[in-house]
């Protein structure tokens, strides 16, 4: 069964060239991810690449309503989170 994905609305109003569609493609083929330490719901990062090949950083928190997630945070990714997610 695929996973719900869930895109807030604040990602296109702060980054207007990543859509819906960015985000799910790349959360669907993300080849980093992780539980990020010390967070509250616990929160998910990740790095993946939309169909245009980019590289996305993305936040995530669990939905158990949905058994899906809520991507909150959606952008190109940063040489923090790939250092973060160990991915140099």
């Amino acid at each position: 069964m695929d996973q719900t994905i869930t895109f807030h609305e604040r990602i296109h109003k702060k980054h207007p060239d990543i859509s819906v569609d960015d985000v799910q493609d790349a959360w669907k083929s993300r080849v980093k991810c992780q539980l990020r330490r010390g967070e509250w719901p616990p929160q998910y990062v990740a790095l993946g690449f939309d169909r245009k090949g980019r590289a996305l950083q993305m936040v995530a928190v669990y939905e158990p309503l949905t058994d899906g997630v809520l991507v909150f945070h959606a952008m190109r990714v940063t040489g923090n989170v790939k250092k973060e997610l160990g991915y140099e």
